[in-house]
């Protein structure tokens, strides 16, 4: 696992659901639930979908580093948000998938370092 393709899933990932409720609010509301605010609906949406534009942007462009910190640090705000939120009844537990999901995007992140920090081991030449 290296960290472009981690950076560009979660940044698809995000692209589209935080698209979402932006172009069919009625879809959305079908599979989360009802809202109250859908403005702020739109707004995390819109910040969702910004997050993830910059993760696929920094994964495909030569040069660039995707951000470590910003994959790690939005997965958990949003895990821990849909969990806090689901366990006070404020939204619906569908949104528990959404939470498992964030926690293994943040894995991979995790496991995507671990990996890329360990040494290579080369195949032994045939003597």
């Amino acid at each position: 696992m290296n960290r472009r393709r981690v950076a560009l899933g979660q940044g698809m990932y995000y692209l589209v659901s935080g698209l979402w409720p932006l172009v069919s609010m009625r879809t959305f509301e079908r599979v989360t639930g009802p809202k109250t605010d859908h403005w702020l609906v739109r707004t995390v949406g819109l910040l969702a979908a910004t997050i993830g534009g910059v993760l696929a942007l920094r994964a495909v462009r030569a040069g660039d580093l995707p951000d470590e910190a910003l994959g790690i640090a939005s997965a958990t705000g949003f895990a821990v948000t849909d969990v806090v939120h689901v366990a006070r009844g404020v939204i619906s537990p569908i949104y528990l998938a959404d939470a498992i999901v964030e926690c293994a995007i943040a894995a991979a992140w995790l496991v995507s370092r671990r990996e890329e920090a360990a040494p290579r081991h080369r195949p032994a030449s045939p003597s």
